[in-house]
């Protein structure tokens, strides 16, 4: 090759590799993990040289359920297969991740812990296609049905074969097992997170590129239309199986970070509150866009680990935000975001800005009320009775007066009127820009 020719070679090479382009495209992915790797120093106690065990913990079971509901959402966002046993491969593949650790441990297996989530991934990817195979012959509600009693069938088999599952106590482990390509002794929760943090990095570009093959766009197809997928020549039912396999895989990676993390597997990590927590956080987030699911986990998660510490009520604020989003926001949050993107890449965000300012105050208004009288009612029913007194923003509230409940009341049905009146108004200015914009009436 002559030196002009090379010359004409080397931009062209240089610009297919120009990291300004790749870093436009994927800069939101980036700085999701700059902010992973650098939020626990955050809260680094720089006295005792350590990190905060909670902070630690929260974000170690963010980058688990991320993985998780991911998975799940592989089923149900990608396939439209609603599953209420997904639960079933996170704990399968925990229990597998378990019982490698302790035949590493004791000397019969040599597998480095960095690789541990690998096993996991396989339990449950064999377990999906042992039993996938029965439960892809159906969809929609049949499907639905199957992967319920699916689910209720293996948490009753936890409990009663001790051999692999360990009843009720459950299958104990240690990942301290002093094998490590890294020389780590992942003794310390931080160097855990961490393995956690990498492997929640390749398990979701792993599901990101899936969605970009032939089999995820044909699951998109056999979601939409099932009758013509099958029309034009595909096997809907082989779609829904590799699709449902694949699932399994990633939901096992997400059950060896659950073992490697908690160092015991029970038949909790099996059961239906799991696969429920999967249904949440998808559905919260939003199922019809990829990075939904990653929403919906850290919104769950913040909500199970720091509200359930300030409020023994949680759960109806989980339930509650669960009604809000099926009735006002199918899409979910990710929705929402998608659907301002045209007025985004048409500069228009300015003009929303203010009727955005206008709902802040309603809605706080509405939120402060409502968390009020729940407060009030959960104290009156459960703390009144053990002597205690119920602070509430940092203020000690006597229940006994008739004044807190009414401002409780007052600051809940004022704002929701307020609220309401400015919803209206916000619905003309987003008409009129959608107009300006040429959009095709949606509206948040």
């Amino acid at each position: 090759m002559s030196e002009s020719t090379l010359r004409q070679a080397r931009p062209a090479v240089t610009q297919g590799f120009a990291v300004g382009p790749l870093l436009r495209r994927h800069w939101i992915w980036l700085a999701m993990l700059a902010i992973a790797l650098a939020l626990p120093w955050l809260f680094f106690d720089w006295s005792k040289a350590r990190h905060s065990g909670f902070v630690v913990s929260m974000l170690s079971q963010m980058g688990i359920m991320i993985v998780f509901a991911l998975s799940f959402n592989m089923q149900m966002g990608q396939a439209g297969l609603l599953s209420f046993g997904h639960a079933v491969f996170l704990g399968l593949g925990g229990y597998a991740t378990a019982h490698a650790l302790n035949a590493v441990k004791d000397g019969g297996l040599w597998l480095p812990v960095e690789l541990m989530p690998l096993v996991g991934g396989l339990g449950g990817l064999g377990f999906a296609i042992v039993l996938g195979y029965m439960v892809t012959k159906q969809r929609a509600t049949a499907f639905a049905m199957i992967t319920m009693g699916l689910g209720e069938l293996i948490t009753a088999c936890a409990l009663m074969f001790k051999a692999f599952f360990g009843g009720e106590g459950g299958v104990s482990t240690n990942r301290m097992v002093g094998q490590s390509l890294l020389g780590l002794s992942y003794g310390q929760s931080i160097q855990v997170y961490y393995l956690i943090v990498a492997w929640t990095l390749i398990a979701t570009l792993g599901m990101l590129l899936l969605t970009q093959t032939p089999l995820g766009r044909m699951a998109n197809a056999c979601r939409d239309n099932h009758e013509r997928a099958q029309f034009v020549g595909y096997d809907p039912r082989m779609v829904r199986f590799v699709q449902f396999a694949l699932s399994g895989f990633f939901a096992g990676i997400a059950g060896a970070l659950y073992t490697l993390t908690y160092e015991i597997v029970t038949y909790d990590a099996v059961a239906a509150p799991l696969s429920a927590n999967a249904l949440l956080m998808t559905y919260i987030g939003g199922v019809g866009v990829f990075f939904g699911p990653i929403i919906g986990a850290v919104i769950i998660v913040l909500l199970q680990s720091w509200v359930s510490l300030l409020s023994n009520s949680w759960l109806v604020y989980v339930g509650v935000l669960f009604i809000i989003m099926v009735i006002f926001a199918p899409g979910g949050i990710a929705g929402l975001m998608m659907l301002h993107r045209p007025i985004w890449q048409a500069g228009r965000m300015r003009a929303l800005a203010a009727p955005y300012l206008q709902l802040m105050l309603p809605g706080l208004c509405v939120v402060l009320g409502f968390v009020a009288l729940v407060e009030f009612t959960s104290f009156v029913t459960i703390g009144a009775e053990q002597g205690k007194a119920l602070k509430l923003f940092g203020q000690e509230i006597p229940t006994d007066s008739w004044t807190p409940w009414a401002i409780g009341g007052v600051l809940l049905l004022g704002g929701g009127a307020w609220l309401r009146h400015e919803a209206r108004m916000f619905r003309r200015v987003w008409e009129r820009i959608g107009e300006e914009i040429g959009l095709n009436g949606d509206r948040p």
